[in-house]
């Protein structure tokens, strides 16, 4: 199976195709591309791949872009620290969404999916009807998800286990994950954003941009920005600027309760 990886994360990337050739031995990985602008270039010069994982938020856009460019000839697995973005997905070329930190459980099960449904379509018509029952069927048995309730820290020859109600919000900086306390203190953490989003609960946890995931008690104000962005102002204070963009502007005042 030929895959091509679009992720501009590049330890993410580097985990999932280490993910991928765990899984599906096989898999050829044609190319790691990280944008809107090299995905089109890429798939105009070279033949379809069999499969591509594909992460929605990427450095110039949301993937979704690309399918307004150019046809997409091959099925897609989005790869996704968001969950909003499910039924969006599901009315392009995908086949299935994953949300970040992806386990090798649940590649497993979206590429046994791609298998199950091209040997669907090479079936009798009455095979058919009895293979979507059967793929509605798994569908509709996926579990409720697990939230993270702490993280393990490390701290010199220390360690201990700081909860998600002590954290305020997680930041990067300098390709580097942290925590910051609601007691003001900073905290290494040895996930990305995109890993550490996966795991927590979206009902108290908003990613406010690429640098920064807030805990709802550490909203602090919301003031309106240029360009119909919203500014957020902190609890304990973060050193940069912390923007929530236009484009999820109105979820995050659905979600902070608007």
């Amino acid at each position: 199976m030929n895959i091509l990886i679009v992720e501009d994360e590049e330890l993410t990337a580097r985990k999932l195709q280490r993910l991928v050739l765990e899984v599906e031995p096989t898999a050829f990985i044609l190319a790691i591309l990280t944008s809107i602008e090299d995905t089109v270039a890429w798939l105009q010069a070279h033949p379809a791949p069999d499969l591509i994982l594909l992460d929605i938020e990427l450095a110039d856009g949301q993937s979704f872009e690309i399918f307004n460019h150019i046809t997409v000839q091959s099925p897609v697995i989005f790869t996704t620290a968001y969950d909003e973005f499910a039924l969006k997905a599901f009315k392009v070329n995908s086949i299935d969404y994953l949300l970040k930190p992806i386990k090798a459980e649940e590649l497993s099960r979206a590429l046994n999916k791609l298998n199950y449904l091209k040997e669907t379509f090479l079936k009798e018509p009455s095979e058919i009807q009895l293979s979507i029952k059967k793929l509605l069927s798994n569908m509709a048995t996926t579990s409720a998800p697990v939230y993270r309730e702490r993280f393990l820290i490390k701290q010199g020859q220390k360690m201990f286990s700081l909860t998600t109600k002590e954290i305020a919000y997680f930041y990067t900086r300098n390709k580097m994950s942290f925590a910051k306390s609601f007691e003001g203190r900073d905290y290494l953490v040895d996930y990305t954003l995109d890993e550490i989003f996966g795991e927590l609960n979206p009902r108290h946890f908003f990613r406010l941009n690429r640098q920064v995931i807030a805990s709802a008690n550490a909203i602090e104000k919301v003031h309106l920005y240029f360009n119909s962005k919203l500014k957020i102002q902190l609890t304990p204070a973060f050193d940069e600027e912390a923007i929530v963009g236009r484009e999820k502007a109105s979820d995050f005042k659905t979600w902070l309760g608007e």
